[in-house]
């Protein structure tokens, strides 16, 4: 018992108010049984005239009335907010009244076996006795206490009138109340422990499914489980959010087309897209394909994925991946398009091409491809700024695009080139026309900023055969034609020929043999004299590379030098130049000093003053006797860079000059903001200044500037006695270097000459007063 009421402790509070509430149901079998058990006793006492069980009877109607009232209170109590001692005070309240009422039964039918020899008296109570105990089980299961109470009451009463009376019989009848009552005991808790393991095991499926609805309601994931007639067995919040169903509740059972049709209904969908997502779930299914990606509008993609059931049915999840794609679609583009212009990367413009070439059937015509380069570009970055240099390159490609639409395919190489496809779309017999056309049309001034910038284009073009389509071996032939155009004259247009195939294969052997000379340190060196406009002081000495080919004979400086930058081995030459210059002004009278150029790769190096500081170093030449020459061009495309490095050979004590000056853009503003020592003025204001007299004043006028700021004055290609005569009479320069005086001679003739000028006067042999 002990034991049994510590199992009952063990239920669950609302478990155990349910069992207790089922003790006060069923009114009308509670009544029923009164009235059976009253009319019972009145038959009883008719057919004995005994008056006790008149008694009996009055005992039932007080405990009905004490238990129907205690329903009624019952009925009337707030549940949720009662205890448990509450609960268990209601319970020994209906455990009383139900025990009286079998007491009552039992005494009744105890005392008709001990008083009476009267079959049916005995036979009348013993039998609604036994009902009553039977009906325990139904009424009672709920409460072990009130079992046990109403079955000992029923039981013992008779066991003790069976063996009061003294009858054998009757005795040996009675104690099979015994196992009886036991059965009746056991059947009650069997129902109970049933039941309680029932309620505990409906209460664990409704957290676990409560668990997994909350679960599925906060799925980022839609889920539809189908059963095998495609109907809905299961659908979650997500997956009506995401598909626009509305109450996922009323969505269980329904055939998956009609909820999809049910979407198209609404706008959700259009016609075709439920049979398409038919078609493409059909095909997950089927395991046709692990994945599918549905596009249902601009702002939502869903991605689905299908996992077929055992018993049947499939199981489909799917998500959002709208921001997935359009980044992907994101990342594709910045792949394939330039981000500045927009215009295809070289690579995608070649998959364009491809891809026009076999959409259109164009295979076996003659196309078209030009390359565009911006002239003078870094000029516009530097003089206004990278910004306005972007934006330029921004309206670049919106005209272009704007001119090329229906004829060209256009792209963007790299940096300012700009490459064009023209496909023979009308079979028109010269493409070159049209390649002109739009070279024409981009070349004008851009407005940029409100600022008008004007633009020209150098253009190469090459004409193929679209059946042979080599893009690469394309590409080479436009690198040549652009070549070329840069070549012979700014903003040209050129079309490849095969002629220029041949110049590019010499001109490729020209750069091998070129880098083989260099590696043999092959280039020699010449020297310029620069002497006193009396010519009897020979000061300075310029330093000329020239290079003897082996097979071709000499190949003229401007060539080789050129050359020498596209291959980016021009600082080697100049290192070489420079370390045999001073070598051989070692070897010269004293006073005389030596001239080198930098080219503007040798101002980009970051180690070019160490360099130089290395060589006066290794060669022992003073500081003071070398002079470095730098053009304005090369100033103007390495402004920033140049300054710092011409600072600090200045701090050495070497001369800087600007060379070929009045030939550069805003050359004055250079003399103030640079360290400089001396500019060359270019030769051509000398050229004709005996027959110019604007040309011979604009020289004075660049002389007299230059003078006051201290600066001096080397005056260049001065050929002719009558341009010497004009220079000294006006004071011109402080140096004169040309060959008036003298061509560019070996170094061991240096010092002859130098002796010759002091003593005879180079300038007497001239001709020159």
């Amino acid at each position: 018992m002990n034991t049994e009421r510590g199992h009952e402790k063990n239920v669950p509070t609302d478990v155990y108010l349910s069992f207790v509430s089922s003790l006060f149901d069923n009114r009308f079998t509670l009544f029923t049984g009164m009235v059976v058990h009253i009319l019972t006793f009145v038959t009883v006492y008719v057919q004995t005239g005994a008056s006790f069980y008149l008694f009996l009877c009055a005992c039932f109607v007080a405990v009905f009335s004490f238990r129907l009232s205690s329903f009624f209170v019952f009925d009337r109590e707030d549940k949720s907010k009662l205890t448990r001692q509450q609960i268990a005070a209601w319970e020994r309240r209906y455990v009383i009244g139900g025990a009286s009422t079998a007491a009552i039964l039992g005494v009744g039918s105890g005392y008709a076996m001990l008083a009476f020899e009267d079959t049916f008296a005995e036979l009348a109570c013993i039998a609604v006795t036994m009902a009553s105990m039977v009906s325990v089980v139904g009424r009672n299961y709920g409460s072990r206490l009130a079992v046990d109470l109403q079955t000992l009451a029923c039981c013992v009463p008779m066991i003790i009138g069976s063996l009061l009376a003294q009858d054998l019989f009757k005795a040996l009848l009675s104690l099979m109340l015994v196992p009886f009552g036991l059965t009746v005991r056991s059947m009650a808790n069997g129902v109970r422990d049933f039941l309680y393991e029932n309620v505990l095991a409906s209460r664990e499926m409704a957290k676990i499914a409560d668990r997994f609805d909350t679960a599925l309601s906060n799925m980022t994931h839609g889920l539809l489980m189908l059963d095998p007639n495609n109907r809905i067995e299961v659908v979650n919040r997500k997956a009506c959010e995401l598909l626009n169903l509305g109450d996922r509740r009323r969505l269980v059972g329904c055939d998956l087309d009609v909820v999809l049709r049910y979407g198209v209904r609404h706008t959700f969908l259009d016609g075709s897209m439920s049979s398409l997502l038919q078609k493409q779930l059909a095909q997950l299914v089927q395991g046709l394909s692990s994945r599918a990606l549905m596009h249902f509008s601009e702002d939502l993609v869903l991605e689905f994925s299908a996992k077929r059931r055992d018993e049947g049915g499939v199981v489909l999840i799917f998500e959002d991946v709208t921001a997935r794609v359009h980044a992907d679609r994101k990342i594709l583009h910045m792949a394939r398009y330039d981000s500045l212009t927009g215009l295809p990367h070289r690579g995608y413009f070649i998959d364009l091409v491809r891809e026009r070439l076999e959409r259109s059937g164009e295979f076996g015509t003659t196309v078209g491809l030009m390359i565009l380069d911006v002239a003078d570009f870094k000029h516009v970055n530097d003089l206004k700024g990278h910004l306005t240099g972007d934006k330029l390159l921004v309206s670049i490609a919106s005209r272009l695009t704007e001119f090329a639409a229906g004829k060209a395919v256009v792209g963007r190489q790299v940096g300012d080139h700009f490459i064009c496809f023209f496909p023979n779309v009308e079979d028109e017999d010269d493409l070159v026309d049209v390649m002109r056309n739009l070279h024409l049309a981009a070349s004008a001034d851009y407005d940029v900023e409100g600022m008008r910038v004007p633009v020209v284009f150098s253009a190469g073009a090459v004409l193929a055969e679209s059946a042979a389509f080599d893009m690469d071996d394309w590409l080479v032939k436009l690198d040549i034609a652009l070549f070329e155009s840069k070549a012979r004259s700014r903003g040209s247009f050129t079309l490849f020929v095969k002629e220029m195939d041949a110049r590019y294969l010499e001109r490729q052997r020209l750069k091998a043999d070129l880098r083989a000379a260099v590696d043999q340190q092959a280039i020699t060196v010449v020297y310029q004299p620069m002497f006193t406009p009396d010519g009897r002081g020979l000061v300075c000495c310029e330093a000329l590379a020239r290079w003897h080919h082996p097979e071709k004979g000499p190949i003229a400086p401007n060539i080789f030098i050129q050359i020498a930058e596209e291959m980016g081995i021009v600082t080697e030459i100049t290192e070489q130049v420079l370390r045999r210059a001073c070598f051989d002004c070692q070897t010269w009278p004293e006073a005389i000093g030596v001239s080198v150029n930098l080219s503007v790769h040798d101002l980009r190096q970051g180690d070019l003053a160490a360099m130089i500081e290395r060589i006066l170093s290794e060669t022992g030449l003073s500081a003071k006797l070398l002079h470095l020459e730098v053009t304005e061009s090369s100033l103007i495309e390495e402004l920033t860079p140049a300054r710092a490095v011409l600072d600090r050979l200045r701090g050495l004590g070497i001369t800087i000059s600007i060379d070929d000056f009045g030939t550069g853009f805003s050359s004055l503003s250079y003399l103030d903001t640079l360290p400089v020592d001396v500019v060359k003025i270019d030769r051509s204001f000398v050229r004709n200044i005996g027959q110019d007299a604007r040309r011979l004043k604009l020289l004075r006028g660049i002389v007299s500037l230059t003078r006051g700021l201290d600066i001096g004055i080397v005056v260049e290609g001065v050929e002719t006695r009558e341009q010497l005569s004009l220079i000294k009479k006006h004071n011109c320069a402080d140096l004169i270097q040309g060959y008036v005086f003298s061509m560019p001679i070996a170094a061991h003739a240096i010092a002859a000459l130098a002796e010759e000028a002091e003593v005879h006067g180079i300038a007497a042999q001239a001709g020159v007063a």
